[in-house]
């Protein structure tokens, strides 16, 4: 038994609960479905990262005992808010994101030498050098669909008629238009090196939308692709996800952001993924390096706890990483965040051999 540093009792093998055969129900898909799924917040006014090509390089190769290996296999690309005073979820700005910043959105993740662009650009560079022995597959990307906020009036026009979000079929139209759309965009990109693979609902709660998710995931399902979800801890809604529609889920623990949170929380986390069949997700962000707030013990705890559970030889898993701090730890030269790195890479590196 592997005693952690924060006095967690590691499980033994007749413990561990995600075991390599376990079988669950949002395994069910019509892509394929990414193993390590790195989230990029990308669209905002106030978000000051570039996604250029170089930005990426980290996340989609290592140099690794003299070997160029690849990693995340899938980049869910989302916004929150447009940094001018209008939120695309409810709750994140008194105001609703519109068509225009709907449009503004989707239109920043296929502009030239940005996001997705940015994104296959580098794989190409990759797999063109010859360094990287690995037989070509294509990078997995998710998008974020904004969630029509109940009883916005302003939202603008679809085939000259005005939308209110009072009614549900307006809504669900909204919803449509934006899937259609990112589906035009992308195939006129015509990338060779990522694919799309699903649409993620960006409010992580069921409250304001339960009766709109199945109906857009229908209309998902018919496209063919998947429709993704990572809920937060306590989510309202999070046990009800296959009935609300939702086919590739994924469960936050919420621990890492607030030291008042207790370590146990990973644990429950883990037992409620079981319980109700959800993958996981790992959670840090910039306060992780060891020139921030150094609580890179906090992202090891996370580690530790999935590792004794069988969470990466068994689930998918997400990773929320604020902005872009998985770059910055590799970019780092502090030993501590060198080693954090390193830790994080050998999971993804191992987690490639996984079935898709």
């Amino acid at each position: 038994m592997i005693v952690c540093s924060n006095g967690y009792n590691g499980n033994s093998d007749d413990e561990i609960i995600f075991r390599e055969d376990v079988k669950l129900e949002n395994h069910k898909h019509y892509k394929a479905v990414p193993n390590d799924l790195v989230l990029i917040y990308d669209g905002g006014i106030h978000r000051n990262i570039k996604w250029d090509k170089n930005h990426f390089s980290p996340y989609v190769s290592t140099l690794k005992s003299e070997k160029h290996t690849l990693l995340f296999d899938g980049f869910l690309f989302l916004e929150i808010k447009d940094g001018k005073g209008r939120g695309f979820a409810s709750g994140y700005e008194k105001l609703a994101a519109r068509k225009t910043e709907w449009t503004a959105l989707l239109e920043n993740y296929f502009s030239e030498g940005n996001a997705i662009h940015a994104l296959n650009a580098q794989l190409e560079d990759v797999f063109l050098s010859g360094k990287i022995a690995d037989e070509l597959d294509k990078r997995k990307v998710v998008l974020a669909l904004p969630e029509p906020i109940p009883n916005q009036t302003d939202w603008g026009e679809l085939d000259g008629i005005s939308l209110n979000f009072s009614n549900k079929k307006d809504r669900l139209k909204a919803c449509k238009w934006y899937i259609d759309y990112a589906e035009q965009l992308f195939k006129k990109a015509n990338f060779n090196y990522v694919e799309l693979v699903g649409f993620y609902w960006l409010a992580e709660e069921a409250t304001n939308s339960r009766d709109l998710a199945k109906d857009v995931a229908a209309f998902i399902y018919k496209k063919d692709y998947d429709f993704y979800w990572i809920p937060y801890f306590n989510s309202d809604g999070y046990q009800e996800w296959k009935s609300l529609g939702f086919n590739q889920v994924y469960y936050q623990p919420n621990y890492f952001f607030n030291e008042k949170v207790p370590f146990t929380q990973l644990q429950e986390a883990c037992e409620r993924a079981r319980n109700n069949q959800m993958n996981m997700e790992v959670e840090f962000d910039e306060r992780v390096l060891k020139n921030s707030k150094d609580w890179g013990q906090r992202l090891n705890d996370y580690l530790d706890v999935f590792e004794k559970n069988g969470v990466f030889d068994s689930l998918k898993v997400a990773y929320y990483q604020g902005g872009d701090a998985f770059y910055r730890l590799s970019q780092s030269k502090y030993s501590e965040d060198v080693q954090l790195y390193n830790r994080l890479i050998d999971i993804i590196i191992s987690r490639q051999k996984v079935k898709k």
